[in-house]
């Protein structure tokens, strides 16, 4: 058994091992000993911290929730302007999302799981990102940055239904474009197309990068 030697709690890395494990394997197939092991701390230790393994599963689901808000929340706060432009915003959008999800994280990989399993867990994980969506379109709206649309409920749904396929058809879209659609440099290429689009529909021209010619 190792010694805790960075500077996270042997709660965040036990939580961080179990991210990391359902997401490869499944919630319902890792045990609290393969968790503990990965942590490289005692079973008690990690009953100690979350009671049962159910409370680790929910702490693991808030985490990432944690995530998608604050990175949602980053891209609509005052910085939303910029974010809707397609020039300054894909820049934007490709730090956020650097920040929130680094190459390597398992995050999409468990939320990829997590959407396309018929569990009571997978649905409450797409209504809570379906309120953050509903919520970050209505604060964008408020601002006059976005318009809530005819049928505004729709339009949150459409928006999260676009953001969710990077994460469920990532494998598939890094087969066709040559690149992971979430990693920097594939970000880099989403972004400007995705932001034009939401900008100025299918007939908008996305900028050029800076420093290339017209």
């Amino acid at each position: 058994m190792r010694s805790i030697s960075d500077d996270r709690t042997s709660r965040a890395i036990i939580r961080d091992e179990s991210l990391r494990l359902f997401a490869v394997n499944g919630p319902g197939t890792v045990t609290v000993r393969q968790i503990a092991a990965a942590a490289g701390v005692s079973p008690a230790l990690v009953v100690h911290h979350f009671g049962s393994k159910e409370g680790l599963h929910q702490e693991v689901d808030q985490y990432v929730l944690d995530v998608f808000e604050a990175m949602l929340g980053e891209l609509t706060g005052e910085s939303g302007a910029e974010l809707l432009d397609p020039k300054s915003g894909a820049s934007s959008l490709s730090e956020a999302f650097a920040r929130h999800l680094p190459d390597g994280s398992p995050v999409p990989a468990y939320v990829r799981r997590l959407l396309l399993s018929d569990t009571d867990a997978g649905r409450l994980l797409f209504r809570r990102l379906y309120d953050l969506s509903r919520s970050a379109l209505d604060g964008l709206a408020a601002a006059g940055l976005a318009a809530p649309g005819q049928d505004p409920a729709v339009r949150a749904a459409f928006l999260l239904a676009n953001d969710l396929a990077l994460f469920l058809l990532r494998d598939r879209l890094t087969e066709v474009l040559g690149t992971d659609p979430l990693s920097a440099d594939g970000m880099a290429r989403w972004a400007p197309e995705m932001l034009s689009i939401y900008a100025g529909g299918l007939n908008a021209t996305p900028p050029q990068p800076q420093g290339e010619a017209p």
